[in-house]
């Protein structure tokens, strides 16, 4: 399930970019058609984390974007492969977050805070300092932060990407608050950070656990979640 859900990224946003027209119908329909695999593949426990992560990511979409307009798409719209795209990179980091540890996760955060530093301090990225501590926030207020940490990096990857692209470009004075940024702003991650706190929260409160390492309960729970993580990812 990982490599199909690399490849309908990878090949969705090069067929957007270079295939004007069909390529980004195509992507949106392999992005939904994913989607709804992976939906049918899952538990009924984990669903109420994916059906959060879209409508979240959904709604996060219309105001960083068309409300806000910190970023804009290639079409000046929010492409319909773009929130089925938050679930699978969000299932994605479920996976990886599950082989790393808290410690890695505090080193990725701590290699994250003289790059932003020197960035803002150089006045490229004076946004950056305000994701970090989004991240950091995230980071120190839940027990999920090994996936936190990880979508930070699998997110900054997929920006990258996106941005090399041309997919999406984001706006290099931040609307409003007249900050710089660069395309993309290094902590961009953050964004995807806030989300799954939101995904994570949401699920806590209706009292059920995705089978992933981003709610840990208890030792034993969490031992067992991992475990079912690695399973589904077969």
């Amino acid at each position: 399930m990982k490599a199909l859900i690399v490849a309908t990224i990878v090949l969705g946003l090069a067929a957007d970019q270079y295939w004007p027209g069909p390529g980004q119908h195509l992507a949106s329909a392999a992005a939904w058609a994913v989607f709804v695999l992976l939906w049918a593949r899952s538990r009924p426990g984990e669903r109420p984390a994916l059906l959060a992560c879209l409508a979240f990511a959904t709604a996060g979409e219309v105001f960083l974007s068309l409300v806000w307009g910190l970023y804009d798409y290639r079409l000046g719209n929010i492409p319909l492969f773009v929130p089925p795209g938050h679930v699978l990179l969000f299932f994605l980091g479920m996976q990886f977050a599950a082989r790393i540890t808290d410690r890695g996760a505090w080193a990725i955060a701590a290699l994250a805070v003289p790059i932003v530093g020197a960035l803002a301090g150089m006045g490229k990225d004076t946004l950056g300092p305000l994701l970090l501590a989004l991240f950091l926030a995230c980071m120190a207020a839940s027990p999920s932060r090994r996936l936190y940490a990880t979508m930070f990096v699998l997110s900054l990857a997929m920006e990258l990407y996106g941005t090399w692209l041309g997919n999406w470009t984001w706006a290099p004075a931040v609307p409003y608050l007249g900050l710089a940024t660069l395309n993309p702003p290094v902590a961009a991650g953050a964004f995807y950070c806030v989300l799954d706190f939101l995904v994570v929260s949401t699920v806590a409160l209706r009292g059920r656990y995705p089978a992933s390492p981003i709610v840990t309960p208890s030792t034993p729970s969490h031992q067992a979640a991992a475990c079912s993580a690695r399973s589904s990812s077969r």
